[in-house]
């Protein structure tokens, strides 16, 4: 496959920036969250994972950072590309031009939810499956932020954050002050943060649609998330790999780990929503470990 970055054209017209690094047979295609951010925690993945001959593809998904930006204040463009069917066939699209088959299939995050759906559609395509940070329902984790937010946070500012979120009044100073205390928590514990720019570059369209004003409240499309149901379907060799301190909970987790039938469950000591980051030695041995064992025929769970 061609290193460095190719512009994908879709077949609807959009293009999409793609960036491969490494050689070798083993074949990882990574999938970035949001929904709405962009590629960048896969940036230095090439680089880690060299020594095991495994070649990185990440891609930034439509409507983000180096990727073509819809103008989705169109009603039409919005109920079009704003869906989870349109991410799922976008993902299978960028496989086939690409040529991959036989790959491994990571997902951060919403980028989870998104590796998730394609094992139970498009399965016969993936040697193996990896997914950070995303759980298999949006209901237990709305629960478990809302713990977290009652622990962190003193009364008061709990009770301010509830009022201006039944008010609609999100983005004021004092609330997005509270956020950035919950964010420095349990999303980006590394701090500074290790990626930062002058100006945002969170597709903020994508991102409301599905998630909402913050990691910690859930208005958009994702509130439905629930494949619970669906877990056992996914047959492949799947590594779930979680923060010990992130918004995700780790009990659904533990479950999701039985559920699939050929899960390994890794946990990382310190980290965050971003484990990839903020204890990246013991995230990419769990990585490692992963790919190893299936390329070898020693994974069994």
């Amino acid at each position: 496959m061609r290193q460095g970055t190719t512009i994908v054209t879709l077949d609807n017209g959009y293009h999409i920036w793609t960036n491969t690094q490494g050689h070798g047979d083993i074949k990882l295609l990574c999938l970035h969250g949001g929904p709405g951010g962009n590629h960048e925690y896969w940036e230095n993945f090439g680089e880690q994972l060299a020594d095991l001959g495994v070649q990185v593809t990440m891609y930034d998904q439509l409507g983000s950072w180096y990727s073509d930006q819809p103008d989705y204040s169109d009603p039409a463009i919005a109920d079009k590309y704003l869906t989870y069917n349109y991410y799922l066939e976008e993902l299978e699209e960028i496989r086939t031009k690409l040529g991959l088959d036989n790959f491994y299939l990571i997902g951060q995050s919403w980028g989870g939810a998104l590796a998730m759906m394609y094992a139970l559609k498009y399965g016969q395509h993936l040697k193996g499956l990896i997914v950070s940070s995303m759980v298999d329902n949006i209901d237990e984790y709305v629960t478990h932020i809302n713990e977290l937010r009652e622990r962190t946070l003193p009364p008061e500012a709990v009770a301010y954050m509830k009022e201006c979120e039944e008010k609609d009044d999100l983005d004021n100073a004092r609330y997005q002050g509270y956020v950035d205390v919950l964010n420095r928590e349990y999303v980006d514990r590394k701090q500074p943060e290790a990626i930062r720019h002058l100006i945002s570059t969170m597709a903020t369209p994508v991102y409301n649609a599905f998630q909402g004003n913050n990691e910690f409240v859930i208005t958009g499309k994702l509130k439905l998330w629930d494949i619970r149901d669906q877990l056992g379907r996914i047959t492949m060799p799947t590594l779930l790999t979680f923060g010990e301190h992130e918004t995700m909970p780790l009990t659904t987790a533990k479950r999701m780990a039985k559920d699939i039938p050929h899960a390994r469950l890794e946990t990382t000591p310190g980290g965050g929503h971003h484990h990839m980051i903020d204890n990246a030695p013991v995230y990419f041995a769990h990585l490692k470990k992963f790919l190893s064992d299936v390329e070898t025929g020693n994974f069994n769970e």
